[in-house]
């Protein structure tokens, strides 16, 4: 499906160097700015003003038995981390959104980033003193559903992985466990979700789930989260867990093929949290009804890798470039960078082909922790026709200067540890018809969805 791809790799000290010292100085005018405790004559409450952007933006983390250290749920619950909070949303570290605005498409999906007048009026708040405000202005209190409920909707089948136990303390581990699905016929995928146990999140740092189906792919059993390189439509990936990550609900008309006798390939990577924790990972499906065949195949997909990563002690803005070449029409509908705790930076372009090169993204502000899909709003997936290369653009730092590094004096490469490194993203497909393709392309043209003039060069 695709073409096996080049990669360059190279130090940039000239637009990388600006392109951080940019983005520094943007984060020190934000830091450094003091908003006013008032707008107008208009005192800023937490009732009035600041809990509907905490419940739209915060509470989806910040609530009992979720990934955050915080509830914020009442204002009793906020008021003690006010300050904390006017620096972490001046400086975009929260929420967890770290596209930037200013470089190709900023229109997504299920987006929580806050918009400058908000951040305004979180900053203008904590410095007024984080007053409560009338407890009549209050928005009524979001209703959440069980955090251990599969959020793809009921599904039709679950397929638990073996119960793996991890103890207090000791290594990280890493492997694999395989499970028939029991499938009697082919069915076509809608929806998929992977997530651990319930109590054993806090073990699981990653869970990849693939399809064992196609010729090749039970021999990547022990080696990581790779895919079949031949790239079959029915095989391959299939869902992620990480922090940050939900399932996956594909645009309707489009789905996976799950043939008859396939198995489920977990792939595991566990940490020791200082208490022994048992978990049985699960990956829910739910089907399009009995002989439906969608109109199109989705799939994801690593783009852009980089195996060859060169990560020298002491370096910063160590640039890597991947590319990948589309063999048929796309509709691209996400971009997930991943790099692990050395990466700083990420960007993808499109190089077309007549030439013409078009920024896509740029996550600037990269952070392990938070594995993000940044799902593209519909009216501007890219298009893009066959023969497109798709260029992933790293830059990691393994200097001190990185607080998330965990040894800034060792050389590091690619590996599937945490102490290791990556380069690639994680792009979502739609394959295209040349018919189709060129449909799409007409109805979307003279519409402003895409400010796609001032990105081409």
């Amino acid at each position: 499906m695709f073409e096996e791809g080049r990669s360059m790799r190279h130090f940039n000290k000239g637009p990388v160097t600006a392109f951080v010292l940019a983005a520094a100085a943007l984060l020190t005018q934000a830091i450094s700015a003091q908003a006013p405790a008032k707008t107008g004559a208009r005192t800023i409450t937490f009732a009035r003003d600041v809990a509907p952007i905490v419940q739209r933006s915060c509470q989806n983390c910040h609530r009992p038995d979720s990934m955050a250290p915080m509830s914020f749920l009442t204002y009793e619950d906020v008021r003690p981390w006010a300050r904390a909070i006017k620096q972490k949303v001046m400086a975009r570290e929260m929420p967890p959104w770290y596209i930037d605005r200013t470089v190709g498409i900023s229109k997504f999906k299920e987006d929580p980033s806050l918009s400058d007048q908000e951040i305004e009026t979180i900053a203008a708040w904590a410095d007024g003193g984080a007053v409560r405000g009338n407890p009549a202005d209050m928005p009524p209190p979001r209703q959440f559903e069980n955090t251990d409920i599969w959020h793809i909707g009921k599904p039709d089948l679950v397929i638990k992985s073996a119960t793996h136990t991890v103890p207090a303390t000791g290594s990280d581990w890493w492997g694999d466990y395989v499970v028939n699905t029991g499938l009697a016929e082919d069915r076509y995928l809608k929806a998929v979700e992977t997530k651990p146990a319930p109590g054993a999140k806090k073990v699981v740092h990653h869970a990849v789930t693939f399809l064992l189906q196609d010729e090749g792919e039970s021999d990547l059993i022990g080696r990581g989260p790779t895919q079949n390189p031949a790239g079959g439509d029915a095989g391959g990936f299939l869902n992620e867990y990480a922090v940050g990550k939900n399932g996956d609900i594909f645009p309707e008309g489009t789905g996976r093929l799950v043939k008859a006798g396939a198995k489920i390939r977990f792939n595991m990577h566990y940490h020791p949290v200082g208490e022994e924790t048992a978990d049985q990972t699960e990956v829910a499906l739910v089907f399009y009804p009995k002989g439906y065949k969608p109109t199109y195949y989705i799939q994801a997909s690593h783009t852009g890798d980089f195996d060859d990563l060169d990560l020298p002690p002491g370096v910063d803005n160590i640039r890597s470039d991947g590319y990948t070449r589309l063999a048929r029409n796309a509709r691209i509908t996400s971009f997930q960078p991943h790099m692990h705790n050395r990466g700083k930076a990420q960007c993808m372009e499109a190089i077309y082909p007549d030439g013409k090169i078009e920024q896509l993204n740029c996550v600037n502000n990269y952070k392990f922790g938070w594995h993000i899909v940044y799902n593209y709003a519909d009216d501007v997936q890219p298009l893009l026709p066959a023969g497109t290369m798709l260029h992933v653009i790293s830059w990691h730092n393994n200097t001190a200067s990185n607080r998330y590094n965990p040894d800034p004096r060792n050389w590091v490469g690619f590996g599937q540890r945490s102490i290791d490194d990556m380069s690639f993203a994680w792009v979502n497909y739609i394959w295209l018809t040349d018919e189709d393709f060129k449909a799409q392309v007409d109805a979307r043209k003279g519409k402003d969805s895409r400010p796609t003039t001032q990105q081409q060069r």
